[in-house]
This record gives C-alpha cells, structure tokens and sequence, in this order.
C-alpha cells in the first residue's frame, strides 16, 4: 500500500479529505525543441501513481490507490450510503475518476451512483485563471439523478482537488436537486495551489 498523508479539502460538504498532495515540488526546467515547458516534478507516492494512472493509462497502480483509501475510511469513517464519483472532464481512454470510483466501491462494499451527469461540454477548468468565469461555466453544468441520492449520505469523490469549484457546484446540486442528507467529499490527491 502506498504511503499518504491525510489532508483535508475544504468545501461546501460537511467534510472532506485527500490521501495526500499530488505533487510535492516542481521546479522550471526551460523549454523543449517543440517549445513546450519543461519540469523536475516530485510527487507524492500517491501522486505518482495517480499520474501514471491518469498520463500513462496503467491500470496496475489502481489495488495500491484502493488500499490507502480503504486504510483512510477506516480511520475517518464517515456515515455514508453511496459513493457518486465526479463526471469525467475529457476523454481519455482510460477514465481515472470511473476506473477508481468502480474499484473503491467494490472494496468498501459501498454502492455506487453514477447519477450526476453534464448538460454541455465545457473548457478544462484547469485553463480558467478567473474565478467568475469558472463560476459562470459550472452554473446549471450538473444535473442530479435524484431517485438514486435521495434520503443518502453521499460520498462525493473525485480523483484530483483543484480548487473544489466543480465539487462544490455538485454538493450544491446533491443537497438541493439530489435532497441528499449529507456530503463528504474524498479525492486521491490535492494540488498545493487551489487554482
């Protein structure tokens, strides 16, 4: 199992946490022939097997991620029903937040709810600096499958914590749309800057 340190991740749910952060220094290396920038990335343990789960499409790091998050719910142990995974923001062959939320779900014996899903495709918010325009792209962007949240206690999860902007505008719509009784939040990691 992977060696992390829990950290909390502030938002709108009654509570949340990561395993650990994703990186742990980056330092600017210059640029590439093609013009691209260059970085010595140090990563969390945990940071690095979700990189290469997210950028290398391996699949192998998944039962390593799975058992600190089993070993962090055991410890925390919040009173949840259903764990409702995050939407995808882009496509990729391998769907890092689906292939994690599935794996988790079948550890932790906790059901699963894919009931969230995105009106319209939207910009990767990781490109969008102002806060207003972030918050005028997620308005309205998520609908809740309320058959399936409400009454429960929701685990949101999602892979990386940014600056919780989509995971805020979906606890939002749990509590209203969904009429869910509670929101923890989990992600795997958490960037240093919440950007």
């Amino acid at each position: 199992m992977a060696n992390f340190t829990r950290r909390q991740i502030p938002g709108k749910w009654r509570q949340g946490f990561c395993l650990d952060l994703h990186t742990l220094d980056s330092t600017f290396l210059g640029y590439d022939e093609f013009g691209h920038p260059q970085y010595d990335t140090k990563r969390s343990e945990v940071g690095e097997l979700l990189y290469r789960l997210k950028f290398k499409g391996d699949q192998s790091v998944v039962p390593e991620i799975v058992e600190a998050v089993a070993t962090l719910m055991t410890s925390w142990k919040p009173a949840v029903d259903i764990l409702v995974p995050v939407p995808p923001s882009g496509q990729r062959a391998v769907q890092p937040v689906m292939v994690l939320a599935q794996a988790i779900s079948q550890r932790l014996g906790l059901p699963l709810a894919n009931c969230i899903t995105r009106t319209r495709n939207i910009p990767q918010l990781k490109n969008v600096r102002d806060l207003d325009e972030r918050s005028k792209l997620l308005e309205g962007l998520h609908v809740v499958d309320a058959t399936a949240t409400e009454g429960k206690r929701v685990l949101l999860f999602d892979d990386l914590y940014r600056s919780g902007a989509t995971m805020n505008e979906i606890t939002n719509a749990l509590y209203e749309a969904g009429k869910v009784i509670n929101v923890f939040a989990l992600t795997i990691t958490r960037t240093r800057s919440n950007q």
